[in-house]
């Protein structure tokens, strides 16, 4: 294949999507497919990280400033880029590339034009929004999200048809054998940013309400975001701020992971769940709330223990279940690394990608 491909998101630092982007793109490349980055960017410092970190890959990187949301000058600057590049595929993430690109892409004439959903928002919940998030999807040829959970969500909130989209897993790199947890005592760890729907609130409330039965369990927080200082202060009105540990950002995680008996991913809303895949992939059992890709990824009882989001006693329950069993735990984790091994690998995500591009050529 000698096919341009160009993959255009808005970014502004390395998160899910970007991480996926990082492992995705340089195996098409090898595979024969001229993967390209086009990355609109608001001259954030974490978007010149990735675009470092994907050109070290190998993979070209281009970049186009967007000023505002509605921007038409960005508008007509990828209008044109695309007219000259002439991509044979535009592969389009996230609302901003979505917008943008499946406008542009209409407009300049791209033969093939893909997008994938990736996560869950609550911007997604405005009245009005599904309609234009719809109107626009209606200009891309094929339609992509990360996981089942969330074409259900995207069809339950936005009006989407939920099976017309092609479910494309995040996949993983093994990265050598895991550390088995070294510590006596049960560690959480929770990895994500600081934002109202990862479910922070809820966690620090059950881990108040299991350290009754547990006082030694710790837990540490990996990640930064604007809730970081009510959390701080909600820890300290629990009492439990000595427990909590505010790791900041962590990259790589791995070794946050392997520091941890128990991984806990108490998120309200999540597209797939990479972390909970990063710690399968180490050994680590996972407590996830059963929401989006969560309840694909970890097998309730053998993996980890899935849990209804946003409640705390089911939280605490599981907590204190592997908390005071990490023998239990261990096996968890050690199922959770098979799983991962035999579901959820880069190759195999690559290769849906690749069949749903050739498909697409073909059409």
């Amino acid at each position: 294949m000698t096919e341009t491909v160009l993959h255009l998101q808005k970014v502004a630092g390395i998160s899910g999507s970007e991480a996926h982007l990082l492992s995705l793109l340089p195996r098409l490349r090898e595979r024969g497919w001229n993967a390209r980055m086009l990355m609109l960017h608001e001259h954030e410092q974490g978007a010149w990280q990735f675009a470092e970190a994907l050109e070290n890959r190998g993979v070209p990187v281009d970049a186009i400033p967007i000023r505002r949301d509605v921007d038409p000058v960005t508008f007509l600057q990828l209008t044109r880029y695309l007219a000259q590049h002439r991509p044979a595929i535009l592969h389009t993430h996230l609302v901003h590339g979505d917008v943008y690109g499946q406008l542009a892409g209409a407009t300049a004439r791209v033969p093939v034009r893909i997008s994938t959903k990736h996560g869950f928002n609550e911007f997604r919940e405005v009245p009005y929004f599904g309609l234009a998030d719809r109107a626009v999807a209606s200009l891309a040829h094929v339609h992509v999200a990360i996981s089942r959970g969330l074409a259900r969500y995207l069809e339950e909130v936005e009006g989407f048809d939920g099976t017309s989209f092609e479910i494309v897993h995040y996949g993983i790199e093994p990265n050598g054998e895991p550390k088995p947890y070294g510590g006596g005592t049960p560690r959480l760890l929770s990895v994500g940013r600081l934002i109202p729907i990862k479910g922070h609130v809820v966690l620090l409330r059950a881990i108040a309400e299991a350290r009754k039965e547990l006082p030694d369990l710790e837990l540490d927080i990996a990640g930064r975001g604007p809730l970081e200082p009510a959390l701080r202060a909600l820890a300290l009105e629990l009492g439990i701020a000595g427990a909590v540990h505010f790791l900041g950002q962590v990259s790589p995680v791995q070794g946050a992971i392997e520091r941890a008996a128990i991984i806990v991913a108490p998120s309200m809303g999540e597209g797939f769940g990479m972390v909970a895949l990063e710690a399968m992939e180490r050994s680590r059992p996972v407590i996830a709330a059963e929401i989006g890709g969560l309840g694909e990824l970890v097998e309730h009882g053998v993996t980890g223990l899935l849990v209804p989001p946003g409640e705390v006693e089911p939280l605490r329950d599981a907590i204190v279940r592997l908390g005071t069993d990490l023998e239990l735990a261990a096996q968890m984790g050690a199922a959770g690394r098979r799983r991962a091994l035999a579901h959820f690998l880069q190759q195999r995500c690559t290769d849906r990608t690749e069949i749903l591009y050739a498909e697409a050529l073909e059409r």
